[in-house]
Order: C-alpha cells, then structure tokens, then sequence
C-alpha cells in the first residue's frame, strides 16, 4: 500500500515511519513532506494510495490541502496532537484520525480500514471501467460518455471534446465552451471509449478529437493545429499512423 507521510516535525515523521515498518508491513512509505506545499506535489507525482496527514502546520493546514486537489484518489488518516479536530476530520470522510503520540492498537486499526477500503475503491473502478465500455457498444446517436469529478459526474457528448490532455493520474477534458473538466481517471482508460468517435492519440500526453484538427504543422519536428489555434505535438513513433488517418477523414 503506497503511502505518503505529511508532517511538519521531523521527529514525528520518523516515528511513525518506524511504526509503520514494525506493526504495518503492507505499507510501503513512497515518501515524506513538511508542509501543504510539497504535499501536494507529492501526493500528484506519487499517486498514493494512504496519506497519514498532521493538520496543524504552517502556512496551510491539512484540510486546505485536501481542498487544493482535483479528486483525492487516497484514503487520509488525519494525525494530530489536538482533539478537537476529530471531528472535522470526520466531516472529511476521513478513515481515520490519531492522536499524538500514536497508540499502536489504533494505528494497525487505522491502516486495517485504509486497506478494505482500498481495496472497495478498486472494485468500484472495475465496475465504472465496464460501464465505460458498455457504453462504446451501446447505440452513438446523441450520445454522452459519463465523466465523474468530485463533486459530479458530467455527461458529455463526445462531439463537444476537443481533445484530452493527460496530468500524472488525472486526464483534463478540454470542451468546445471553453470549459475543462479534470477527472481522476489516466487517460489510456479513454483511449478506447472514444477511439469510435473520431479520437486519435498524436503523444502520449494527448487524445485528440479529429473533427478539430485543421492542419499539420511540419516544423518543429511536427504538430497538429485544431480549430481553436491551440497547437497540440505529435509524438515521432505516431507521425506516419496519424498521417494515414488523416487522409482517411
């Protein structure tokens, strides 16, 4: 189980690494941070799967973090010396919450939830993935793919996706409004939904709706430009494929 320590005591830090490597051998510690801040880019470049998170640190507290992320995709167990934070921990949806200094009963309790509910979480992607492709089979005609956020899930046709760009974990929908929309999902888990509808990937960090594209730029080792100017680059293993799609339009 992947897991990131935030904290802005050192020495709490590594006592709970020790803990952790004593009485919780299904947690491997992928790394440590000292502020919201580095947190944060942690938590994005690591793609945990359990963040122990202190909640009174300087600048930013533990729950302004959480408020900065896209769509956690992580179970939190707060850790805190005050125990008037339990309780928004718990509005949090919080796993957990431990007080300092950490009882180990309590901390392989804490990890013990973590893991089922970890394990939950990858059963309902399975089932979200084949509803995904449930829907590529099901009839196209003023059809919409299902894009699950935080806060919603946004229906959206297809036709209205200029193309997708794909951040660590997180894939951004760019929308023919103006308007984008992150979602906690890789983009590779879209490549095939919208492969029918017309999206071709030109790099790896990109899913292109073809119906925007409106010329390809040789300089610069090669680009598409869509109809909005927005240039988009095209990876040299898939230049000759997107070529021949192309000319297929």
């Amino acid at each position: 189980m992947k897991t990131i320590i935030i904290d802005d005591e050192p020495n709490n830090i590594r006592n709970l690494e020790l803990l952790l490597q004593e009485h919780c051998s299904n947690v491997q510690i992928i790394a440590t941070a000292m502020n919201a801040d580095e947190g944060r880019e942690a938590i994005l470049q690591h793609q945990p799967d359990l963040v122990f998170l202190d909640i009174q640190m300087p600048g930013k507290n533990g729950f302004e973090l959480l408020q900065s992320l896209p769509s956690p995709g992580f179970e939190v167990i707060f850790v805190t010396g005050f125990d008037k934070y339990g309780i928004q921990a718990v509005k949090f949806s919080a796993i957990d919450y431990l007080l300092k200094p950490i009882v180990v009963a309590e901390l392989k309790a804490a990890v013990d939830k973590a893991v089922s509910k970890t394990a939950a979480r990858h059963r309902n992607s399975q089932l979200e993935n084949l509803l995904l492709l449930l829907q590529q089979k099901s009839s196209r005609k003023d059809h919409k793919i299902a894009l699950p956020s935080a806060k919603e899930i946004r229906f959206v046709s297809p036709a209205d996706i200029i193309y997708c760009e794909a951040k660590n974990n997180y894939t951004i929908f760019y929308l023919t409004a103006g308007e984008k929309l992150v979602i906690a999902k890789p983009l590779y888990e879209y490549d095939e939904l919208l492969e029918d509808y017309g999206f071709i990937r030109c790099h790896n960090s990109y899913l292109v709706n073809r119906y925007f594209i409106k010329s390809i730029l040789k300089e610069d080792g090669g680009s598409l430009l869509l109809e909005n100017d927005v240039q988009l680059p095209i990876s040299r293993q898939k230049k000759e494929q997107i070529r021949q799609t192309l000319l297929r339009k």
